[in-house]
């Protein structure tokens, strides 16, 4: 019947598009597909009844710099919405936490051009690179959150680093569980970035 009315029939409301735009802490190292963050991310959205569709944009190995480097391309065209979750290998390499904030600094700021609601994910430094360095590290994300006036959710890793029961045998990358660990402790700050959105479509 629609099809013979169409101007007539209500269209049904295309899901809300959230982009997990990181690294390999979201491209699920080492894990089946069906256990990577961006598919228990949406699987949890979905058992709370939000009609959205989760995006992996996740590229193992990438620094800010690289993140940023494929953003135009890599970042899906209309998408509403996006966590961003990069740094990690920056902290690893002991890169310069100035290079850091301003290739962060980048990805948030075409972001908010294109009208992307962004939950900017921390990350922590590992301590045994220095007290100045960790600082300097750690603060990146509050202070560009603020900036931007985008949505902080200070540690991606939160509850998870460092536990061997949570991490794989490179004590690096979460295991299932602790990517379902970081899915429940996470979803807030999603449902917030959700109720952005909506506000702002009214």
């Amino acid at each position: 019947m629609c099809a013979l009315a169409a101007a007539t029939c209500p269209v049904a409301a295309e899901p809300l598009r959230i982009v997990a735009f990181g690294d390999s802490l979201m491209a699920g190292y080492g894990l089946p597909a069906d256990a990577a963050f961006p598919v228990r991310l949406e699987a949890a959205l979905k058992a709370k009844g939000y009609d959205v569709r989760v995006i992996g944009a996740a590229v193992s190995g990438d620094t800010a710099s690289s993140g940023l480097a494929r953003l135009d391309w890599a970042f899906p065209a209309g998408a509403e919405t996006a966590i961003v979750e990069l740094g990690a290998n920056d902290a690893l390499r002991g890169i310069d936490p100035k290079v850091t904030r301003d290739a962060l600094d980048g990805i948030v700021r075409r972001l908010k051009e294109r009208r992307v609601e962004v939950l900017l994910a921390g990350m922590q430094a590992p301590r045994n690179l220095g007290a100045e360095y960790a600082a300097g590290f750690d603060a990146i994300y509050a202070e560009l959150a603020k900036k931007h006036g985008v949505l902080l959710y200070p540690f991606f890793l939160d509850g998870v680093a460092a536990d061997p029961a949570l991490n794989l045998r490179d004590g690096i990358h979460p295991t299932a569980k602790g990517i379902d660990l970081i899915v429940a402790r996470i979803l807030p700050s999603v449902e917030q970035l959700i109720a952005r959105v909506r506000a702002r479509t009214g």
